[in-house]
């Protein structure tokens, strides 16, 4: 794979990641406290889900601006 060069920079990158999560991350704490009925609990979850999937995300666009497949 080597270095990832794409069209985004690392900044841009990370960026969207955390902006894409915070929403996100409301998403799951409004869902775990509802099933869990723990206010604690859900904050718990979706914290922890919120660093383990900016790192994913930011993982999977890098590895997507290095693939020139479907680019005009």
């Amino acid at each position: 794979m080597g270095s990832f060069r794409g069209a985004e920079t690392h900044v841009r990158s990370i960026l969207k990641a955390v902006s894409w999560r915070t929403l996100g991350t409301l998403d799951t704490f409004a869902i775990s406290w509802y099933l869990t009925g723990k206010l604690e609990l859900a904050g718990l979850i979706a914290g922890l889900e919120f660093v383990t999937k900016i790192g994913w995300y930011y993982f999977h666009e890098r590895v997507w601006s290095a693939v020139a497949w479907g680019r005009r």
